[in-house]
């Protein structure tokens, strides 16, 4: 079993699972029309958040670099780490959980937004959603501060989940507050998806209404390939040894998450201890459920709901899909294997 401050890092702080879903690029077309298009696939690539980000643009590659977009989407992702990273130790937020004042803290407007969705997810959700729970997450050896991977005692898990709870944050007229000196927060569940957002749309203020953004497997896309067809993609096998395609999906202009339990786990005393902590328990989750996915405009908002859904379970998850009008797609592990289930409104995304 690997361990080191370098194994925390590449598990990043924001990260549920990496690459659940990956891009595929396909020949064959799906456009209304047969036209090649002159245009270019613009390759942007680089590192970020403990993952990598590889972002496709649709244009002129010589009007991107005059621009300078590969620039200011690093500049960007560099701004978004420094607000909301927990592996940074003067990040906004890691100034946050070192807090004890108890005082409201004002936030700077790109972590005000992510708190705000957190917030209104994990109500949502009845709780599934609980950004607070990082001293679970840490104590479980998923989180930056290095742990072990045991198995906590009843003792020790007890004491944790008294530091976590939603309902100890407050948000209100830009300032976040904690009824609990201890409480720390962590938005590996949501920022992720919400620094996607944030590159979509600086890609298209500067005029790109055909592009490909992915960052450690979250994706947010719009309009065509260099060719005319739309983008496809591919929903992975959840098997942690190699990567095999579940289901190909094509998302329009959408954004599209997967949470899953499948690659970042350890075994202690023959058992299999996933990195996705249910909230109600403080334990790491422990049912049939193996993939997630949500297709949504927002890719922050698909983060979250993909990683609440985990934690209810199949039938929760797919009922409370099928209640708010979710695009959802679940794999189930069975005797047999794995068994898919869609939603409603996912069907139109099917390949």
């Amino acid at each position: 079993m690997k361990t080191g401050q370098a194994l925390m890092q590449n598990r990043f702080n924001f990260s549920r699972n990496w690459l659940l879903v990956f891009v595929l690029a396909f020949l064959f077309s799906c456009s209304e029309n047969n036209a090649k298009l002159t245009k270019q696939e613009v390759l942007l690539q680089g590192k970020t958040m403990g993952t990598t980000y590889s972002i496709k643009l649709i244009g002129k590659e010589q009007e991107v670099k005059d621009q300078q977009i590969h620039q200011q989407i690093d500049a960007l992702l560099k701004q978004v780490n420094q607000e909301m990273s927990t592996y940074i130790p003067d990040s906004e937020l890691s100034l946050f959980n070192k807090s004890v004042s108890g005082e409201p803290v004002a936030l700077s407007q790109g972590l005000e937004r992510v708190m705000a969705e957190a917030i209104r997810l994990g109500e949502l959700t009845g709780g599934k959603l609980d950004v607070t729970v990082g001293p679970l997450v840490n104590l479980w050896g998923f989180g930056p501060e290095f742990r072990p991977e045991t198995v906590p005692g009843d003792e020790l898990l007890t004491t944790t989940r008294a530091r976590t709870g939603l309902d100890k944050l407050t948000l209100a007229d830009g300032k976040l507050t904690k009824a609990n000196p201890a409480l720390y927060v962590d938005l590996s569940t949501i920022a992720k998806g919400y620094a996607v957002d944030k590159v979509a749309e600086l890609v298209e203020a500067n005029g790109y209404q055909n592009y490909l953004v992915e960052i450690g497997g979250e994706l947010r896309l719009k309009g065509f390939k260099h060719n005319g067809s739309l983008w496809h993609l591919a929903i992975e096998k959840p098997i942690s040894h190699k990567r095999l395609v579940q289901q190909y999906i094509v998302p329009k202009d959408n954004a599209v998450a997967t949470s899953g339990d499948y690659r970042n786990y350890f075994e202690a005393d023959g058992q299999r201890f996933s990195h996705i902590i249910d909230p109600a328990t403080g334990k790491p989750i422990n049912h049939k459920l193996v993939s997630v996915t949500v297709i949504h405009p927002s890719s922050m908002t698909a983060d979250g709901l993909s990683t609440a859904m985990m934690v209810m379970g199949e039938e929760q998850a797919m009922a409370f899909a099928e209640e708010n009008d979710l695009a959802a797609f679940l794999i189930v592990k069975t005797d047999d294997g794995f068994e898919q289930q869609s939603t409603v409104k996912f069907v139109q995304y099917l390949k």
